[in-house]
């Protein structure tokens, strides 16, 4: 009889989480403030999501750059065009304007000649802090361009940077935004925070032991202190190693100016020293002309907050940098209180306000907005994609190209929803357990990647100095599925290399 009471009893329950599994709510149950949820009978059923196979989706995201030199123009003609046309993990121009980086190449091509050196401003979340992502790009870049050093930091770096060690005394930092300490007035600077120098105070750096660091950001050999508001006499000095350089004293001045020492030799190490008042928006760590790629990570920040600082102290500093090219990457820190379409459309404006401000601050520079990775959140115990976040990739990508920023889609080119469980479970590890963040080895693929894309143009914009223009526009205008054996007799030109070209 006992043993007939135990079967009831199994099959009684059994019969109960049958019921629950057929008739369960999707949304759960909401008790006592929590919400219950149950495996459905819809979710059993449905097909199993497919897993994205991240070896191949980055085999076919490095291929689809890949160019092969041909002594034979035409080939190369149609690499290009089928890139401009179609290739996903491209940088997306306005208009499809393929010229669109074509004057901030010849810019950067110049630079090392007449001894300048271009920034690239690189502003984005927590994703890019350490350096992770900006260290790839800037190491590419200025393989191509000239340039060295960790570039811009800022006088007190309340998280560690793999590229170049630092600390301070007797400066006092704000922000314009989180938890640091407000100022009494909005001249934040282009890193979005100063440290306040009154009386005596000092800035100490030293070549980066940390493992990550590439070679190229260990070659410092100009420095520069970007400050603003500083009283009479004000006083900087510098000493590297065993070098001390001609101390700097200024007029009192309002605005914001930039001081630079240019060593004999690069230098391991160096503190520069302050006299007197002044904010220290920025110390910049350079070597030899070329361009210069700054890493501003703005932990928890959403990117909607440029338009608080100063118009006047912004304008001044880009123009004084020589910044040439803002990258903005942001979204993430917004994801999840986005929970509708209307959401949406209120965020991208908030965007698409900075951008405005950012184009009458910066006229010299272009923008790239850098859209937001795919980011994890788990749905009835299954890890998937947040599910506005498709929607917003592709909101930010329609405004960037419509206000005439060029926009890069990080999102698909890591293989779309479901991506990020996929890279967090990469052997080694692509992503952390937080499904938000890259590790060292995501970021480098990002940072390698968008690179590469970058770097396509500029292949594109050099072979097109040895083109008639009217062929090239010819050319691109077909369909770029055909394949235009009448062209071949019209352009055609020797092998890559009498045009430079840095092939992948």
């Amino acid at each position: 009889m006992k043993s007939i009471r135990t079967l009831l009893f199994i099959l009684s329950v059994l019969l109960l989480l049958g019921v629950c599994w057929f008739f369960f709510p999707a949304d759960g149950v909401a008790v006592a403030g929590r919400t219950l949820h149950f495996p459905s009978y819809e979710a059993y059923m449905a097909p199993a999501q497919k897993e994205v196979d991240v070896d191949e989706v980055l085999n076919k995201v490095n291929r689809s750059f890949e160019m092969t030199c041909s002594d034979n123009l035409l080939d190369s003609m149609r690499f290009f065009r089928n890139y401009l046309k179609a290739n996903p993990n491209r940088i997306y121009l306005p208009d499809d304007d393929y010229t669109f980086f074509d004057s901030l190449f010849a810019q950067l091509e110049q630079a090392s000649e007449e001894g300048k050196t271009y920034r690239v401003m690189h502003y984005g979340d927590s994703q890019i802090e350490m350096d992770r992502i900006s260290s790839v790009l800037r190491d590419c870049l200025q393989s191509f361009f000239g340039g060295s050093g960790p570039n811009m930091i800022p006088a007190i770096q309340p998280v560690a940077t793999i590229s170049v060690s630092q600390w301070a005394s007797n400066l006092h930092r704000y922000m314009v935004y989180g938890d640091a300490a407000r100022a009494s007035h909005h001249r934040y600077g282009p890193m979005l925070q100063f440290s306040q120098v009154t009386g005596n105070g000092s800035i100490s750096f030293a070549q980066s032991s940390h493992s990550r660091a590439l070679p190229r950001v260990k070659e410092i050999s100009t420095v520069s202190v970007l400050l603003g508001n500083n009283s009479e006499g004000f006083a900087a000095a510098l000493r590297c190693d065993t070098i001390t350089a001609e101390p700097k004293v200024l007029a009192a001045n309002d605005s914001v100016s930039l001081i630079t020492w240019k060593l004999p030799v690069p230098v391991k190490r160096g503190t520069i020293s302050f006299s007197g008042t002044a904010d220290i928006y920025a110390v910049l760590l350079d070597g030899e002309p070329g361009i210069a790629v700054d890493n501003v990570p703005l932990r928890g920040c959403a990117g909607n907050l440029f338009d608080r600082i100063d118009e006047s102290t912004m304008r001044q500093s880009f123009d004084l940098l020589g910044t040439r090219l803002i990258l903005l990457q942001f979204g993430v820190n917004r994801i999840p209180g986005i929970t509708s379409t209307g959401h949406i459309v209120a965020y991208v404006k908030e965007l698409e306000n900075q951008i405005d401000y950012l184009k009458q601050v910066a006229p010299d520079a272009m923008l790239l907005f850098v859209g937001p990775a795919d980011m994890g959140k788990r749905y009835n115990g299954v890890m998937g994609t947040w599910k506005t976040l498709p929607e917003l990739n592709d909101s930010l990508r329609a405004m960037s190209l419509r206000k005439g920023v060029a926009y890069w889609d990080v999102f698909h080119m890591m293989g779309g929803e479901g991506s990020m469980a996929q890279w967090v479970n990469h052997n080694p590890a692509l992503a952390g357990p937080d499904h938000i963040h890259f590790t060292f080895a995501g970021a480098q693929e990002i940072g390698s990647n968008l690179a590469k894309s970058l770097t396509t143009y500029y292949d594109f914009y050099k072979m097109r100095q040895h083109v008639p223009s009217e062929k090239v526009i010819e050319f691109v205008n077909l369909d770029w599925r055909e394949d235009s054996i009448r062209t071949a007799g019209r352009i055609k030109l020797p092998s890559y290399n009498p045009f430079g070209l840095k092939t992948r």
